[in-house]
């Protein structure tokens, strides 16, 4: 009873947690050892849960062009803080890998008017939908102007999940958890659709065009300038801006003096013919996030003929440090294997100006069963090599698309919960690029385009008064 009180004030309060031990964490890796892991997703799975209680939940659609080296990701964020207070994002990424310094755009947007129905979500001028073949996924926002997407996300493989129930629940009774966190997956799918987006100057690119406005460039001059791009800076059209942005960006922080900002239009095109692929993630965390993992490792890995997909976190020492660690391979048609039996090695880390040991490279090893066999095969223990399937992905993380500081990124309402725990320190580190690398069972390798995110939350050994005050 001592445990279930302890849980439940840490989880309304946002304080740091006492020790539980290893038997408050019911991982679902330890669920099917011994057993096969990979089980394939019903449309069902994609149904939004929304409890009444804390949680995050998130629907991600990754994507990544081969051809261009083009990569990012749209998502839609819900939360519910202590259950009095829901909220919706619209979060979007795009980064080009091979020319990083052209193009690297954020928007985070706020949803007004959101609803969920099934695996669908709603809100004003952006919808996500899935077919009821539970194949498709059609993406469209116009809520920001700087990033309007409409992209459709066809799945070319199955999805997958851990087991039947895809969860890991805490709490010293399965039964009754006081958190929980779930992901199931689409882990090879095409991408195709429109991108459209505004992307603002530099000052030196703004000074120069204002100079070449008063000094009457001639119209010949004019038009040498790319097509694509539709440069505006009049009063009016800023001043509308600066509200839209006022009004649908609170938790970027932008300056309210930016008054002359000049955006270039710029489309990206994902042809029908010629589709980007992607990598899909719904997720669901019912409790506060330094409660639930002290530590992050993601990757997603494509080429013309695999994919990779690595989902792993660590918790706190309060439960025993335990990792729970998820990995998909696959071909271009079939889920390979789904393994729990991962490791992650950080390469010639260096420690930041934050504080985080940050690795240059990254490696994981993946190690599990073919997917097609039964529980009863896998139970035998003595499998031949030929059902074993192991994987190598690597890749150096020298394109830094960008280091979040996540407590400058949330609403104040969720900062005043979390900050002020000792040893609580979030940062995402999100990387891409196309020199990695894939050898599968020991095979030829594969180049390819990865997205790699190292996450660091709280320190692993911190465990102080402060978890059993209750003020």
């Amino acid at each position: 009873m001592l445990k279930w009180i302890q849980g439940g004030l840490s989880a309304v309060t946002g304080i740091a947690e006492p020790e539980y031990g290893k038997e408050c964490i019911h991982s679902v890796v330890d669920r099917v050892k011994d057993k096969q892991p990979y089980h394939s997703t019903s449309r069902e799975d994609f149904f939004w849960i929304a409890p009444d209680h804390t949680n995050v939940e998130t629907v991600t659609f990754y994507f990544s062009n081969l051809k261009t080296g083009i990569v990012g990701f749209a998502q839609i964020i819900h939360s519910n803080i202590i259950g009095i207070h829901t909220a919706a994002q619209f979060t979007f990424r795009i980064y080009d890998s091979k020319n990083p310094e052209e193009l690297n755009l954020w928007t985070s947007t706020k949803l007004e008017n959101f609803r969920i129905e099934g695996p669908n979500f709603y809100a004003d001028n952006l919808s996500v939908e899935l077919n009821d073949e539970n194949t498709t996924y059609h993406f469209v926002s116009n809520v920001n102007e700087q990033s309007m997407i409409d992209l459709t996300f066809i799945r070319l493989t199955p999805g997958a999940k851990v087991g039947e129930d895809p969860t890991t629940y805490y709490g010293d009774n399965i039964d009754e958890p006081w958190g929980s966190m779930r992901h199931v997956f689409w882990p090879r799918n095409s991408c195709h659709g429109t991108i459209k987006l505004k992307i603002a100057q530099e000052q030196e690119e703004q000074e120069e065009q204002e100079e070449n406005a008063e000094s009457g460039e001639s119209e010949e001059a004019k038009e040498e300038e790319p097509v694509e791009a539709d440069k505006t800076n009049t009063a009016e059209q800023e001043s509308n801006k600066e509200e839209d942005r006022d009004e649908n960006n609170e938790d970027e922080g932008e300056d309210d003096e930016e008054e002359h900002v000049i955006y270039e239009d710029r489309l990206i095109t994902f042809d029908e013919k010629e589709p980007a692929f992607s990598m899909f993630v719904m997720a669901f965390q019912g409790m506060k996030p330094h409660h639930a993992a002290k530590a992050w490792n993601f990757l997603y890995f494509h080429s013309k003929d695999y994919s990779a997909v690595l989902m792993e976190y660590t918790t706190p020492k309060s439960y025993a440090n335990t990792k729970v660690s998820v990995g998909i391979l696959t071909s271009d048609k079939e889920v390979l294997a789904l393994t729990t039996d991962n490791t992650v090695s950080h390469l010639n880390p260096e420690i930041d100006s934050v504080g985080w040991n940050i690795p240059k490279n990254l490696k994981v090893e993946f190690k599990g069963v073919k997917s097609t066999l039964t529980d009863e095969e896998v139970e035998n223990n003595n499998l031949p090599d030929s059902d074993k399937v192991t994987a190598t992905v690597e890749g150096p993380l020298r394109n830094l698309v960008q280091r979040i500081d996540v407590m400058g990124e949330v609403p104040g309402f969720v900062k005043n919960i979390v900050s002020g725990v000792a040893g609580t320190k979030p940062y995402i580190y999100q990387y891409a690029d196309e020199d990695f690398s894939l050898h599968v069972n020991n095979g030829k390798e594969v180049k390819g385009l990865g997205w790699a995110e190292v996450t660091f939350i709280s320190e692993s050994d911190v465990v102080t008064s402060e978890s059993y005050n209750e003020e």
